[in-house]
């Protein structure tokens, strides 16, 4: 009876524990989210959307930056969305036990947790450096890079979690592999699979330091990939810390924009997703 009371005393000690983390976790979510929206919502304003950024005082917005994010956003998913998908399918289907599926897990590990930092130096002694400046171009390709292993690891994992079974099964019947993965395979887990892909659209639309070094951003409104394009991550480091009050208000819109904007993709996807389910 001492031992039942002790475990049952273990248990609700380590219950609310549990519970007091996760009640503190959720207390400082809200208080981010209550600081960017009392901070944000009164500096929204139509100019943020139909104006491009100009000097202190004169009343610009962001449209140049939201631009710019969306195309260098779109072109790193367009590169590095089917190359994560691909990649993670080999690894879930044909790369356990083999050495080319170790090393690519390896190379996909270390990528995932390396510094954004990195990433942004690479492709400015790449790219940026040899072609002589700063580009939209570069910019999407390190984002591209970035976005690459959160995919492969998402895609392998969700892959792993279909029931062997459903292979066994196309496979008897005498599909051809490729038939099993894209008709049993990726329709099973693309739930997981498009989980993935918004986390990793999540990362790019936030990271600021490889554009720093990459695309560098631009005041004015520019969609040509072979010069520095502006991004809301670049806009929001350059005008958070500045002295003018109007460019400080441009930087929480910047910040709430990405928020809602990442939030909206999530809630749009899972409702699609439950339709089609």
């Amino acid at each position: 009876m001492a031992s039942l009371a002790a475990r049952r005393a273990t248990d609700r000690a380590v219950k609310a524990i549990s519970t007091g983390f996760a009640v503190f976790a959720l207390f400082l979510l809200g208080w981010i989210l209550w600081t960017l929206l009392s901070r944000g919502l009164p500096a929204l304003g139509l100019n943020v959307f139909t104006q491009v950024t100009k000097p202190p005082g004169q009343g610009g917005g962001l449209l140049n930056a939201i631009v710019g994010s969306l195309i260098q956003i779109g072109i790193a998913m367009a590169i590095g969305g089917p190359i994560g998908i691909f990649c993670g399918t080999f690894l879930a289907e044909n790369g356990k036990g083999t050495k080319v599926g170790a090393a690519a897990r390896f190379v996909n590990d270390i990528l995932l947790s390396a510094p954004s930092i990195l990433v942004g130096l690479f492709i400015y002694t790449l790219l940026v450096v040899p072609l002589g400046g700063f580009s939209g171009w570069a910019g999407s390709i390190a984002l591209a890079i970035l976005v690459i292993p959160v995919i492969v690891r998402t895609t392998e994992d969700m892959l792993n979690l279909v029931p062997v079974g459903l292979r066994e099964a196309a496979f008897a019947l005498g599909a051809p592999q490729w038939k099993v993965v894209m008709f049993i395979t990726w329709r099973a887990a693309r739930a997981g699979i498009v989980t993935g892909v918004l986390l990793a659209i999540a990362r790019a639309a936030g990271e600021t330091a490889p554009l720093l070094f990459t695309s560098l951003g631009n005041n004015a409104m520019s969609t040509d990939l072979s010069k520095p394009m502006a991004s809301l991550p670049i806009a929001i480091y350059q005008f958070a810390g500045s002295p003018f009050d109007d460019w400080v208000s441009l930087a929480w819109a910047g910040a709430l924009l990405i928020t809602v904007g990442v939030l909206v993709l999530n809630v749009a996807s899972r409702l699609f997703l439950a339709r089609s389910h």
